[in-house]
């Protein structure tokens, strides 16, 4: 049992002490966030046939959707609706796990908004715009000034608060976050164009000749998928929107490229409300929707300078942590010795006379003596057998790889039984390894 002081709501404490120590605006109070986290992430393959992309584990002890909803937190935006549907059941059980420590006595919550087909019974979500259509009467419940409309498949860390501050000082409808990319990468985002003043008179989503940047001739200005909307001009769009034939109900598709010439829609800049990061010119965001994507953005986290700082105490990502030993670390034979260098190393992980480089190992994952383990992402309870060979793998929950195996030194002997990217990462699931689904597995 707790001690007598100790706080029985230490979690949100610490929160409120640290988010409560920066001004907390009127503009945060009264915003009303919506997540949106429903999809798969295909191209992320067999990692995410039993979770939703926002679900991933990440940096050795998170989930993806971790860093959206510590933004909004830590902003000051504590009405927080989490639209789900793809496979949700992790990313449920993670947000009751983690979340709860909102106070619904100071009007701040994690709503979880699943697909009910409460607009339509024979449909599910349609596009982004239709999952926060479809829950246009939470919107009306708590009628803020605000809405934040914002995905959670990406990992950045962002105060929504300046933005807001930007949106309300422009008299924009809309305000859209923004960042620079490489000309060749902009077609998988909206592309818009700006005026000098910040207006977009220019949007289009996903084209295949992406217009630059004027003067910077092999960079692109890119959408984030982070819209800030006044509330009622939100819930005209989206009705209007909703009565009109052949729409996809996407924002992206359908209502900015409507908005955008008949109403003031205005481009927020990234590196204005990035928070940390090592280089200021060049903001930390991440869209680890690919395997390699994945892979690389975890491998930074093992630099000895990583872009994303998360040691940021000012700013932390907050999850939830099951409650582990530390990890440990046996052997000290000269044939045989345990140990991990530029490597993170989460709780309950025994290094049993094996060598770990340049690694993440999430909870509870054994690695026997004489094993090998480098350059790879191994997820939570996996169990690495003696003598085995893991390089630059991304091996998912709950797999047991066999004594002597080697995987990520063939790829054409990896292929024939496991998934290879076109970047060389050799991703491992237990099905691949004729484990089938072990317990646990799939949260």
């Amino acid at each position: 049992m707790p001690s007598s002081s100790q706080c029985p709501h230490q979690p949100y404490c610490e929160m409120r002490e640290q988010t409560d120590m920066r001004f907390i605006s009127q503009l945060t109070r009264n915003t009303f966030a919506i997540i949106l986290a429903g999809g798969r992430g295909t191209r992320l393959k067999q990692l995410t046939d039993f979770r939703s992309k926002p679900a991933v584990p990440f940096a050795g002890k998170f989930r993806i959707i971790d860093f959206t909803l510590s933004n909004c937190v830590n902003s000051g935006i504590r009405k927080i609706g989490v639209a789900t549907q793809y496979k949700a059941h992790s990313l449920i059980r993670h947000i009751q796990r983690g979340w709860s420590f909102l106070d619904g006595r100071f009007d701040e919550f994690i709503q979880l908004l699943p697909a009910q087909q409460q607009i339509d019974e024979t449909q599910w979500y349609q596009g982004t715009a239709d999952a926060v259509y479809q829950n246009i009467h939470f919107l009306r419940r708590y009628a803020p000034d605000h809405v934040l409309v914002v995905a959670g498949d990406h990992i950045y860390k962002m105060d929504y608060g300046r933005m807001l501050a930007y949106h309300v000082q422009h008299q924009a409808d809309m305000t859209v976050a923004c960042i620079d990319v490489p000309l060749a990468d902009a077609r998988e985002f909206g592309v818009m164009g700006i005026d000098d003043g910040g207006r977009v008179i220019d949007f289009v989503e996903k084209p295949q000749h992406p217009p630059a940047i004027p003067g910077q001739p092999d960079r692109a200005l890119a959408s984030m998928g982070v819209y800030i909307f006044n509330t009622a001009f939100l819930l005209d769009q989206l009705e209007r929107d909703a009565r009109t034939p052949g729409s996809s109900r996407d924002f992206g598709k359908d209502i900015i490229p409507h908005i955008v010439p008949r109403h003031r829609v205005y481009a927020h800049r990234f590196a204005d409300s990035c928070i940390g990061g090592s280089d200021l010119d060049k903001p930390y965001w991440r869209d680890v929707g690919t395997i390699d994507a994945y892979w690389e953005a975890n491998m930074e986290m093992t630099k000895v300078t990583p872009e994303l700082n998360l040691y940021d105490r000012d700013w932390p990502i907050w999850t939830y942590q099951e409650q582990m030993p530390p990890a440990k670390f046996v052997f000290d034979d000269d044939d045989r010795r345990g140990y991990a260098v530029d490597s993170l190393i989460a709780g309950g992980c025994i290094i049993s006379g094996a060598t770990v480089k340049r690694s993440l190992l999430f909870t509870s994952v054994n690695v026997h003596s004489w094993a090998s383990v480098e350059d790879s992402v191994i997820l939570p309870g996996v169990d690495v057998g003696r003598h085995a060979v893991i390089r630059r793998c991304v091996i998912d929950k709950q797999c047991r790889i066999p004594e002597g195996m080697q995987i990520g030194v063939d790829p054409e002997v990896d292929r024939k039984r496991f998934h290879v990217s076109p970047g060389g990462v050799t991703l491992v699931t237990a099905e691949m390894l004729g484990q089938g689904a072990a317990p646990g597995q799939h949260g």
